[in-house]
C-alpha cells in the first residue's frame, strides 16, 4: 500500500491521513502488556495517524530536498578538500600563483569526507604510547591487546575509528588500514537497497593480519550528512511484523537486502527461508545480508583462530520491538555480553525512532552512556530516551554550550591529538542532539572515558 502514496498529491495525501483514510498493515498492530509495561494491560494501539503524517512529510520533504542536498555536500567537500590538499587559504593563494594548485579528485585516496575533516583521527589507541617496543612488534593484535589487560577499550577505540573511516572513499580506507594501521584491507562493498532502488549499502571488511588473522571486522556506512536516500530511510517508520514473534524497521531491512516493500512475502522468505538465495533471481544486485555472510564464512575457514566476536554499536537507532531486543539478548547475551551499545550525552540518533505507545521500538544490549564529562555508566536506557520534555530543553542548551567553549580547549586539557578541526568547531553551532551525533565526541568518550560505579568514579590508566 505505500507504493500508493508515492504518486499522490502531497497535500491530499496527508489531509487523508489526519482523517484516517489511509491504512498501512505496517503499522496495524495490537500492543498486549508482555509485563514491560508498555500498553497498560493490552490496551490496543488503533490511532496510527500522527505517525504517518509525520513519516510521510518528513520523506516527501527531504525528496523535495534531494538534489540541493547532493549538490550542497558535493561542493562543500570540494572546497574542504581544495584547502586541505594546498595547505589552507595561505597554501593556496601560493599554490595558485605559482602554477601548483592542487585540484581535489573524488575518490582518491586523499580525498576525505566531511566527516573525516570534522574528526582526522587516524592512528589507534594501541599505536600511542600506552605500548611498549615489545609488544607492538607482536604479530596478534589480540595478543598486544590481553598484554596490556585492556582488550575491551582498545577493540572499542578500533571499532569507533573504523566506523568513522566508512564515510571514506575505498582507496582511503584501503590506505589507512593497510598503511596506518598496518592491517590487511579484504574488500569495499556497495550493495543494492531495495528500498532506494540503487547500490547504496557500503560495507568494509578487515582482518588483522592476511594469514592466521585473530580479528575479522565488519562496519557498516551510517546515514551520510548529505544524502537524502539514506534520511529517508531512517525517517520511514514502518515496520514488518512477523506475528507474535518480532517487528523490524523496514527500512533497514530493505537496506540490508532481506526484502521489498512492494512484495511483502519477500520479506518472511528472506527471513525464515533458508533455501532462499537472491543471487540467482538478481545477479545483478548484490545485498549486503548475503555478500556479507558469504564472504565471513569463508573468511572463518582461512582464519580459523577469529571465533572470539564482540558487537559494538556507535550512536545507534532503535531497529525493532521488545521482541527483538530479548531475541538478541538471549543469543548475544550469555554466557559473557557481547553486544556493546555506546551512546553518548544528548545524541539524538539513539532516541529515535520513540519508544513509546504508538511506535513501541525498543533498545537491546548493554547501554554504555557517556555524559559530557566522558564518565561512563552502563544502563538500561539513555536519559531523556525520547529527546522530548520541556525540562530537558534547557540543560540540553546550556550543556551544548560548554561542548562548544570546551572544544576550543580541548587540545590543551588533554594533548594535540584533541584538537578540533575548525569544521568540528562549527558543527557544535548546531542544535543539540545534532552536533552530539559527531564521531568527535565518540572517540573522545572511549579514549578518556572513566567508569562510574554507584557514587564513585573509578580512572582507567592508560599509562
Amino acid at each position: 500500500e505505500t507504493g500508493k502514496w508515492r504518486n499522490t498529491d502531497l497535500v491530499g495525501l496527508l489531509l487523508r491521513g489526519l482523517r484516517g483514510e489511509i491504512k498501512t498493515k505496517f503499522l496495524e498492530y495490537s500492543c498486549v502488556d508482555d509485563g514491560g509495561g508498555d500498553c497498560g494491560g493490552g490496551e490496543e494501539v488503533d490511532d496510527h495517524r500522527w505517525v504517518i503524517f509525520v513519516s510521510i512529510l518528513v520523506r516527501q520533504i527531504l525528496k523535495v530536498l534531494k538534489k540541493p542536498m547532493e549538490w550542497s555536500g558535493y561542493f562543500l567537500e570540494f572546497f574542504i578538500n581544495l584547502f586541505s590538499l594546498n595547505g589552507n587559504f595561505l597554501g593556496l593563494f601560493h599554490n595558485f600563483l605559482h602554477g601548483k594548485l592542487v585540484i581535489p579528485q573524488r575518490g582518491n585516496a586523499n580525498f576525505v569526507s566531511i566527516i573525516g575533516h570534522i574528526d582526522g583521527r587516524i592512528n589507534l589507541l594501541y599505536n600511542t604510547e600506552i605500548l611498549t617496543k615489545e609488544i607492538a612488534q607482536s604479530d596478534s593484535f589480540i595478543e598486544k591487546n590481553e598484554q596490556l589487560g585492556m582488550r575491551h577499550r582498545v577493540l572499542m577505540d578500533l571499532c569507533i575509528m573504523y566506523s568513522k573511516l566508512a564515510y571514506e572513499n575505498e582507496n582511503v580506507v584501503k590506505d589507512v588500514v593497510n598503511h596506518h594501521w598496518k592491517m590487511h584491507f579484504v574488500e569495499f562493498y556497495n550493495c543494492w537497497n531495495d528500498y532506494q532502488k540503487q547500490n547504496s549499502t557500503q560495507v568494509f571488511i578487515l582482518c588483522d593480519k592476511s594469514k592466521d588473522a585473530n580479528l575479522i571486522l565488519i562496519s557498516f556506512r551510517g546515514t551520510e550528512p548529505f544524502d537524502a536516500d539514506v534520511w529517508i530511510t531512517d525517517f520511514d517508520y514502518l515496520w514488518y511484523e512477523v506475528p507474535k514473534i518480532v517487528k523490524l524497521h523496514m527500512g533497514f531491512l530493505e537496506a540490508l537486502g532481506l526484502g521489498s516493500r512492494a512484495n511483502v512475502s519477500t520479506f518472511h522468505e528472506h527471513l525464515f527461508d533458508k533455501n532462499v538465495d537472491v543471487t540467482i533471481a538478481h545477479p545483478e544486485r548484490k545485498t549486503a545480508y548475503y555478500t556479507v555472510r558469504s564472504k565471513l564464512k569463508s573468511l572463518l575457514k582461512e582464519h580459523e583462530n577469529a571465533r572470539d566476536y564482540r558487537v559494538y554499536t556507535y550512536g545507534q537507532p532503535r531497529v525493532g520491538n521488545r521482541q527483538l531486543g530479548r531475541f538478541m539478548e538471549e543469543h548475544l547475551e550469555h554466557p559473557v555480553p557481547k553486544y556493546f551499545r555506546v551512546v553518548y550525552s544528548n545524541d539524538l540518533v539513539p532516541r529515535l525512532p520513540y519508544d513509546d505507545k504508538t511506535f513501541l521500538y525498543k533498545h537491546f544490549g548493554v547501554c554504555m552512556y557517556y555524559n559530557s564529562l566522558y564518565v561512563e555508566q552502563e544502563v538500561c536506557e539513555e536519559p531523556n530516551m525520547n529527546f522530548f520534555g520541556l525540562r530537558f530543553v534547557l540543560p540540553m542548551y546550556l550543556n551544548a554550550v560548554w561542548e562548544f567553549i570546551r572544544s576550543f580547549f580541548m587540545c590543551y586539557i588533554y594533548g594535540p591529538e584533541y584538537k578540533e578541526s575548525w569544521e568540528s568547531i562549527f558543527f557544535r553551532m548546531f542544535l543539540p542532539g545534532i552536533s552530539a551525533h559527531s564521531p568527535v565526541n565518540y572517540v573522545n568518550s572511549v579514549r578518556l572515558g572513566r567508569k562510574k560505579c554507584s557514587d564513585v568514579i573509578v580512572l582507567e590508566s592508560l599509562d
